[in-house]
């Protein structure tokens, strides 16, 4: 843990920041994961049930940016 993970961006011409959203899917598992890491270990202030339910959340919107991309990937590709 404390580890600081700096996913790359992309600045493109209109100067807009652009991250890879498998770099954002997995930040938000990351993140959830982290939260469980901390209440399994003992900090104090976090209540489980909060925690378990808002990793849940960051899981379920990981798995949205996954699928979005999968079918986009699939529409592009496809002959």
């Amino acid at each position: 843990m404390g580890r600081e993970v700096v996913p790359p961006v992309i600045i493109d011409s209109h100067g807009s920041l652009h991250v890879a959203a498998e770099d954002v899917s997995k930040l938000l598992r990351g993140i959830g994961g982290h939260w469980l890491h901390l209440v399994e270990h003992g900090r104090r202030g976090l209540d489980e049930d909060t925690v378990a339910t808002l990793t849940i959340e960051l899981a379920k919107l990981a798995d949205r940016i996954d699928v979005a991309c999968i079918a986009h990937q699939t529409t592009t590709t496809a002959p």
